[in-house]
């Protein structure tokens, strides 16, 4: 099959139109339709290169979702029709104590979607099945794609970090990654302070649910705590006063952090000895947790606030994404050229 796709030929380059050829799929593999795929900052990091993995031409998007074509001899869970969607994981083993615990996210020999390669800013994309899970019908796949990446992020952070219902959790930042997890928090029945930069996102905040919003300003610690928390979700790539925000952490609370922070983390060892407090770092999710997830996302209505691109603008939102200015997952539309 002849694929349509959108490449950047060299570090950092503007995306042109590309084409390539695909086999029928083999035993565990299935082929997809492109309906929509999101952009993620992951894939700028591809495109430029950032750390040290790329092979250009490089064909970016692991937020895809679209309908089955085509499946392979070994292929039984799913069948032509079927609209999935794909994430950043695109393989495991399958066979170590990660995998066989449900925690293929954490395999040593875990493959992404777009290194190599192709990913998703294509118009059909051929993969193993057993990384593509179906959409439930309540999720509108316009914003589906995001749930495969930011929304499994926050969700198996927050759940690695024994989220339940009736807590107090605190999320840090409401950005891409944040305005979901206050969605999956505050659904699940839990009391949500988020921490932000500015009052306009405080307000939001409290329009997606969250009991509580505190601004605190660039560069300045957050004020005392009034309220203890039982888990702190940490979504924003800065280097923050971790000390101070490990003050709002109550007893046996956990600091978990799924945002990549632009320094090491400078954290007093007191308070964390004194307290039980814990420290956490959290990648995507298993398969298992993303089907959860899904079916988390379908029950509550939880949905990441999207921009829709036609797949020809695609440079254009790639610019947005680069400025931050995505209000606040960027998508493509493949029906749409």
């Amino acid at each position: 099959m002849q694929v349509q796709a959108k490449a950047a030929k060299e570090v950092g380059a503007k995306l042109e139109s590309y084409s390539f050829e695909i086999e029928s799929p083999q035993e565990f593999q299935c082929s997809i339709a492109v309906e929509y795929c999101g952009i993620c900052h992951s894939d700028l990091h591809i495109i430029d290169n950032d750390w040290g993995m790329s092979q250009y031409p490089v064909i970016a998007g692991h937020e895809v979702i679209g309908i089955v074509k085509e499946i392979g001899s070994q292929v039984n869970h799913l069948k032509i029709g079927d609209r999935v969607g794909v994430g950043w994981q695109k393989s495991a083993c399958l066979q170590c104590s990660d995998c066989l615990k449900g925690n293929e996210n954490l395999c040593n020999q875990n493959q992404p979607l777009i290194v190599p390669g192709p990913g998703g800013f294509a118009n059909h994309l051929l993969t193993d099945s057993r990384f593509a899970f179906p959409i439930p019908q309540g999720i509108d796949p316009k914003v589906a794609g995001p749930l495969l990446c930011g929304g499994i992020t926050v969700y198996g952070g927050l759940r690695a970090a024994g989220m339940s219902s009736g807590q107090e959790i605190g999320v840090i930042g409401i950005g891409g990654l944040g305005h979901m997890a206050v969605q999956f928090a505050s659904k699940l029945g839990n009391r949500v302070t988020v921490f932000t930069t500015s009052e306009d996102k405080a307000e939001f905040a409290h329009q997606l649910g969250a009991d509580r919003a505190i601004v605190v300003s660039k560069g300045e610690a957050p004020p005392k705590p009034d309220r203890l928390l039982n888990i702190l979700l940490s979504t924003v790539p800065a280097s923050l006063d971790w000390g101070a925000y490990l003050e709002h952490l109550d007893s046996d609370g956990t600091l978990s952090f799924v945002g990549v922070s632009d320094a090491p983390l400078n954290l007093p060892i007191f308070p964390l000895i004194m307290k039980r407090r814990r420290i956490l770092g959290s990648p995507i999710g298993g398969r298992g947790m993303m089907i959860e997830m899904l079916s988390i996302a379908d029950r509550f209505k939880i949905e990441p606030i999207v921009e829709v691109f036609p797949s020809d603008n695609i440079n254009e939102a790639i610019d947005k994404v680069r400025s931050n200015s995505i209000r606040y997952r960027a998508v493509l539309d493949f029906n749409q050229s």
